[in-house]
């Protein structure tokens, strides 16, 4: 089922340069002056794409790999890298990304020490990271994870069309959404209530689901030198190929990357 609204369109960077008047006379440089170089293109974001399970797998996985990967190609603001293998995170790929993203991941997956230190330090060090629906369900055993990804899932006591409301319209993830907008989702309820301590984004409306509560649905923190961003949609295809949840992933690449 696809959304009833959309959010307004987001103009990548990449779409940015190369906007402008048009282009006047060639102008021949005065002999013995080197022409003036042309400003380098914005650098395009790199995205490490996670999607490993070690507990209950999504069917939407296949469709977000395969939305994320033509985002890529469409909008050019960034390149990913998607993976199903845990031991890809490395130090060595990180120092090569901006952005670690774990995409519908589930359980302890089977991080060692070093690994888990150098997400820790990539972080802290100015990375970002994204979580997407089941990367709450992810690594429980592992404090700093929580840390990173902002909650740990406790149920989903709903899986029908409810309300979402925008608690914080002016970042940059979010900016000009239509709310409340109605999605069918399975939505979350979390161990620990992160408002408080996280930028609170999107909630889920208590009365379209008939309870009373507070029940955050996206939210963004800064961690060390780095960025998070979470968001807890995602659990059905329809909401993977659905325009507006394309554009607020496209922004939130962009904003954890800090550009």
């Amino acid at each position: 089922m696809a959304l009833r609204r959309r959010w307004a369109p987001i103009v990548s960077a990449a779409i940015l340069i190369g906007c402008g008047s048009p282009a006047g006379p060639a102008q021949t440089p005065a002999p013995g002056v080197p022409p003036t170089p042309s400003p380098p293109s914005a650098a395009q974001v790199r995205v490490l794409m996670l999607t490993a399970t070690a507990g209950f797998r999504h069917d939407s996985i296949p469709t977000a790999r395969s939305v994320v990967a033509s985002l890529a190609s469409r909008t050019g603001a960034f390149t990913v890298t998607a993976t199903e293998d845990p031991r890809e995170v490395t130090a060595a790929r990180l120092a090569a990304t901006d952005v670690l993203m774990f995409a519908l991941t589930t359980g302890e997956l089977p991080f060692d020490d070093g690994q888990k230190a150098a997400i820790v330090s990539f972080v802290n060090g100015g990375g970002g990271f994204i979580g997407i629906h089941s990367a709450t369900d992810t690594l429980y055993q592992w404090p700093d994870y929580g840390r990173i990804v902002g909650a740990y899932f406790k149920e989903h006591p709903w899986t029908q069309t409810a309300s979402v409301i925008a608690d914080d319209r002016t970042h940059p993830v979010i900016a000009g959404v239509d709310t409340p907008f109605r999605i069918l989702e399975e939505f979350y309820t979390f161990q620990r209530n992160p408002r408080g301590s996280v930028n609170v984004l999107l909630s889920l409306d208590p009365r379209s689901v008939g309870a009373d509560g507070d029940f955050p649905l996206a939210w963004t923190q800064s961690i060390g030198s780095g960025r998070s961003y979470y968001n807890a949609l995602g659990h059905f295809d329809a909401t993977w190929t659905d325009s507006w949840f394309q554009r607020q992933l496209t922004a939130a690449i962009q904003w954890a990357a800090g550009r």
